[in-house]
């Protein structure tokens, strides 16, 4: 499959705005996952997918590196102000529907492809750590922050924006692959 191919097939999800990722750029920083410590997403150490649970900055890096190219989706919402958290939270459940469209799509043509979403899993209402196994280990998904990318630096390195304007809101996935 040829990068524009990946393009097409990402922008055919829906997203409204695709961009190849740049993989040898990527940047696993102990501050990123310093961030999902403080907990303010209230996910730390209650989801399979996020930290410490779902494997160290090395775990990522090493994986990462076993990948030559991959492709960056955001999808933007447009807040009437700047506390139109429902605009904000459509924005995110529509991301995470496109997200799993497109990494399902990715799986069918590459089986090992590394996911990585936008905040934290949401395929179970209530996740089953740190009690029980995942439920659902083939569609759980970490995310970007949980590997330790910063992703407004990772969209910069990858030419792609991060910031579309007052009151918008955009959620970032990216998809590595072979």
């Amino acid at each position: 499959m040829t990068d524009e191919q990946l393009l097409e097939l990402a922008a055919g999800c829906g997203f409204d705005h695709v961009g190849m990722l740049n993989v040898p750029a990527l940047k696993f920083e102990p501050a990123v996952r310093d961030m999902c410590a403080a907990d303010k997403c209230r996910s730390y150490g209650k989801c399979w997918t996020c930290p410490p649970h779902c494997g160290t900055l090395e775990d990522f890096a090493a994986r990462a590196a076993q990948y030559h190219r991959g492709v960056i989706v955001q999808t933007t919402g447009q807040l009437e102000d700047d506390y139109d958290v429902e605009t904000m939270m459509a924005a995110e459940v529509l991301q995470k529907e496109r997200f799993r469209a497109l990494t399902e799509q990715m799986r069918a043509v590459f089986p090992g492809c590394m996911p990585l979403s936008a905040g934290a899993c949401s395929v179970c209402k209530t996740c089953a750590c740190p009690d029980a196994p995942c439920r659902f280990p083939e569609l759980a998904i970490p995310s970007m922050e949980a590997s330790g990318l910063n992703v407004s630096a990772t969209c910069a390195a990858s030419d792609i924006s991060y910031y579309y304007g007052p009151r918008t809101i955009t959620y970032t996935c990216c998809i590595l692959t072979d």
